[in-house]
């Protein structure tokens, strides 16, 4: 049986027909429903391009093939192509295949109409919560309300009426969207063992204090500008302290501006994208504190992988960062002030960077492959079961 799963992702694909990735979904992470189904098919946003940089990773292979979406951007662009977007997204869907919608995501919603309508059951992934997608502060956009206003009561539809979910936390996502029928809670963040420490960090005592953030730059989600400014903050009550950013997007522009006008732009470094888990190990090795002050979270891979590299970690009280981080490591979203005193707390208190670390790498364990692969294939054997009967059924 093959399976169709929906991404709220943007692909390249080349003249040969490779699909690419800069980062995220490389092939390895759909391989992963192959343990159970014979291919899979993914429905995206795919952009035809001439070539793309040596250093991205291929996203279709063996068993994997995608389902081009008319490419678009934001809500405007997506209007001007909705049609043909649903129509295609629709279409992608063949009549024995299973289906999992990784939602909340507009993509989804025209196939969980059309199965709903059948009586087809589909599973959906919960990766996100839109309620706090569109808090203030977190996108820049007239609709903002709106929108906070109705993808949540979309994605409690599409949870309702599912046949399964599997949710990236442990609770935080289920209890606003909840399933009545099968479901799981295990992240679809891997973290190879050799991406384990071995042991805890000694923190510094003195000297220039690294602080890095892995995020997008494209919205607002993850707060990068309430992290500049409480930089600032705390250099100007005399912190020393350096803030490196990893990721890239449509605001950095303006995040580069703000920090100059703060008067520390010697003491913000903007990497840009990195391609390669190696490249961002390197830059999380090289820091002494990771801070994702987030507006809206699943479950932050970047900060699971911080954990990994046994770094003290500072966060949001959103979404699935209570299941990681106890309560004196995180601050409330947007507060500047908060943060700004959270993170001069803990980089004057080296024997709470040193308990930080080491409570830090023991939770990033639990995230292992080995531990969540048997989760995750509970739930795909479901996906596939409850599918074969309704085939069944039919005939």
């Amino acid at each position: 049986m093959n399976v169709v799963v929906t991404v709220e992702y943007r692909f390249d694909r080349t003249p040969d027909g490779k699909v690419w990735t800069q980062t995220t979904f490389p092939y390895s992470f759909w391989t992963r429903y192959l343990q159970v189904f014979d291919r899979v098919r993914v429905v995206a946003r795919v952009r035809d391009v001439p070539n793309v940089p040596s250093d991205w990773k291929q996203a279709n292979g063996e068993g994997v093939d995608f389902a081009a979406i008319p490419y678009y951007i934001g809500p405007w662009q997506y209007l001007l192509k909705a049609w043909q977007v649903q129509r295609s997204a629709r279409n992608a869907v063949k009549p024995n295949d299973a289906v999992i919608l990784r939602v909340g995501s507009t993509i989804a919603s025209p196939i969980q109409s059309m199965l709903h309508k059948a009586g087809r059951p589909y599973a959906v992934e919960v990766v996100a919560d839109p309620y706090d997608v569109f808090a203030p502060g977190s996108v820049k956009h007239p609709l903002r309300p709106f929108f906070r206003w109705s993808s949540p009561r979309r994605l409690r539809r599409h949870c309702r009426e599912a046949a399964a979910a599997a949710y990236v936390t442990k609770n935080a996502l289920q209890q606003r969207y909840p399933c009545a029928n099968f479901s799981v809670g295990v992240s679809d963040v891997d973290i190879p063992e050799r991406t384990l420490v071995s042991s805890p960090r000694v923190p510094r005592q003195e000297g220039t204090f690294n602080l890095v953030f892995v995020g997008t730059l494209a919205q607002l989600y993850k707060a990068p500008d309430v992290l500049i400014d409480a930089v600032g903050a705390c250099v100007q009550e005399g912190l020393d302290l350096k803030l490196t950013l990893i990721g890239d997007g449509k605001h950095r522009s303006e995040l580069e501006a703000r920090a100059k006008s703060l008067g520390i732009e010697e003491r913000v470094s903007f990497l840009g994208q990195l391609s390669g888990g190696d490249a961002v190990m390197a830059q999380l090795d090289r820091a002494d504190l990771f801070v994702l002050p987030s507006h809206q979270e699943g479950l932050p891979r970047a900060m699971v992988e911080a954990m990994a590299r046994a770094l003290p970690c500072i966060g949001s009280t959103v979404g699935g960062i209570p299941e990681l981080l106890p309560p004196e490591d995180m601050v409330p979203p947007g507060n500047v002030t908060a943060l700004a005193t959270k993170i001069r707390q803990v980089i004057t208190e080296p024997a709470r960077m040193a308990k930080m670390s080491a409570g830090n790498l023991e939770t990033a364990k639990e995230y292992r492959d080995e531990i969540l692969e048997k989760q995750r294939i509970e739930f795909y054997r479901h996906v596939r079961e409850i599918t074969e009967v309704w085939l069944r059924q039919k005939k």
